[in-house]
């Protein structure tokens, strides 16, 4: 049996609040799930009171083999349980053909207006 460390919602529409759950991979987010090892509240202004994490039970489901989500991964790297690799995609942040086409055009453009300008002032 394949175990994750996962969120399971709880809040209600619009009002996120979530438990931190170890289940079966193949059971649904909200469903059927082993323990519940903490809760973490997104909404809350002090951040650090949005996680709380029963630390012996988190260690104890990672050294059976659970594995945790991403989001899960980097509260228990917060609280230096486990290491979480930094995550790094130059290329998201780049944008499209299109928008380069565009933008390329838009420059050259501008270019050519500004050559006659700079030749009418001579």
């Amino acid at each position: 049996m394949s175990l994750k460390l996962r969120l399971a919602r709880a809040g209600t529409k619009k009002r996120p609040y979530y438990h931190v759950v170890v289940a079966d991979a193949r059971s649904p987010r909200d469903g059927r799930f082993i323990e519940r090892i903490g809760t973490y509240d997104p909404k809350l202004a002090d951040t650090d009171k949005r996680v709380t994490l029963v630390t012996e039970r988190a260690q104890h489901w990672l050294s059976v083999g659970a594995q945790p989500t991403d989001r899960v991964a980097r509260f228990l790297d917060a609280a230096g349980l486990m290491k979480r690799a930094p995550r790094n995609n130059p290329e998201k942040a780049k944008p499209g053909q299109k928008a380069t086409e565009r933008a390329e055009a838009r420059a050259k453009a501008a270019a050519e207006a500004a050559a006659p300008a700079e030749a009418a002032g001579e």
